[in-house]
C-alpha cells in the first residue's frame, strides 16, 4: 500500500473520492454445501472508491449458506473479494476447492494450511487432503441488508 492514503471514516472528504463499478460474480459462493440450481449472474454495483482500493482486482460474490455465520457472514450477504491481497492466518478467503468456489477462513498451523468453516458445527479440513484447492482472493468486507425482504419490493 505504498503511496496510498488511509482514511478513518470520519476523515473522508464530504465530496467523496468517486465511485467504481464492481462486478457481481455468480453463482453464489458456497458457504455450506453447493446448490446445482444457482444461475450465473452478471451485474455490477457502484461502490465508493475508498472502499475499493484496487478496482481491477475486486469482485463481489453473493453468499449462499451458513458455514461462515460465526464470522458474521450470512446467507444473502455480498462479500467484497480483493485478488491483490495476500492471505494470512485468520484471513477469510475465497477458494476454488475441487472446482467449486467457496468462502472459508484460512488457518495456518506450522507447515499446515487449513480451510475452516466459521461455524462450530462444521468440520475443518487440511488443504493437502483435497484433490485441488487454490486461494482465489481475500474478503475485504461484506455487505448485509438489514430490512425485511418484503420491504425491499416497495
Amino acid at each position: 500500500m505504498s503511496g496510498a492514503r488511509l482514511y478513518r471514516v470520519e476523515e473522508l472528504p464530504t465530496d467523496g473520492l468517486g465511485t467504481v463499478r464492481v462486478p457481481v460474480m455468480g453463482p453464489a459462493l458456497c458457504a455450506g454445501f453447493p446448490s446445482p440450481a444457482d444461475d450465473f449472474q452478471e451485474q455490477a454495483i457502484e461502490l465508493p472508491r475508498w472502499l475499493v482500493p484496487n478496482p481491477p482486482a475486486t469482485f463481489l460474490w453473493r453468499i449462499a449458506g451458513f458455514s461462515m455465520r460465526d464470522a458474521g457472514i450470512h446467507d444473502g450477504d455480498l462479500a467484497c473479494v480483493d485478488r491483490s491481497l495476500t492471505p494470512g492466518h485468520g484471513s477469510i478467503v475465497v477458494a476454488a476447492v475441487d472446482g467449486e468456489m467457496s468462502i472459508k477462513r484460512m488457518v495456518v498451523e506450522g507447515n499446515c494450511t487449513r480451510l475452516a468453516f466459521d461455524n462450530a458445527d462444521l468440520p475443518i479440513y487440511a488443504l493437502q487432503e483435497l484433490a485441488e484447492a487454490a486461494i482465489w482472493g481475500v474478503v475485504r468486507f461484506t455487505i448485509r441488508w438489514h430490512v425485511a425482504k418484503a420491504g425491499l419490493s416497495r
